[in-house]
């Protein structure tokens, strides 16, 4: 009986020093997405630079496709801008802005500071599509193949060895 009363309490630290063990060897910067290889969230939103005009996901059906969440009032936003130019103007796949709870005016005044090389930039005044997506802030960027599913998620700002070690070779990998 006096055995039992010293197991069950060392029995149960042990178990819970596993668990911190395991938690202290996590990076606090991954946040797994629950979205990955789910289909991307649906949405049709006003086109930046088009009056009147939408994009929505169906338009972006068959191919596959980078979605970078940025603002211009994002600091991280302009230090990955570079990299997204660059990634854009090499014409692998089409890379689409979605500017997120922005003035559409500040926006374009961004844009036209630090270049727009994306295929098309939509408008979520909102929010409410970037919170479909589960975006915790910008930038994020989202990798997306031709049938819709979400195969990458980037928390913060992408650079370029993100491009070449993650997002080149999923790219490959569902390109048809």
């Amino acid at each position: 009986m006096k055995v039992s009363k010293f197991l069950i309490p060392l029995v149960v630290f042990l178990g819970v020093s596993v668990f911190l063990f395991k938690g202290l060897s996590l990076n606090p910067r991954e946040v797994p997405s629950p979205l990955i290889d789910k289909p991307a969230p649906a949405f049709s939103l006003p086109l930046l630079h088009e009056n009147g005009s939408t994009l929505s996901t169906n338009d972006m059906r068959g191919q596959v496709w980078l979605l970078n969440v940025f603002a211009s009032w994002c600091g991280p936003c302009l230090e990955e801008h570079p990299i997204i130019v660059d990634f854009s103007e090499r014409g692998v796949i089409p890379v689409l802005g979605l500017n997120y709870k922005d003035n559409p005016v500040n926006a374009k005044r961004w844009l036209e500071r630090h270049g727009d090389s994306y295929s098309s930039v939509v408008v979520d005044l909102d929010g409410r599509s970037g919170l479909d997506y589960g975006v915790y802030g910008v930038p994020e960027s989202f990798l997306i193949d031709g049938d819709g599913i979400i195969r990458y998620k980037k928390i913060g700002p992408l650079s370029q060895a993100d491009i070449e070690a993650d997002i080149l070779p999923l790219v490959d990998k569902y390109k048809r």
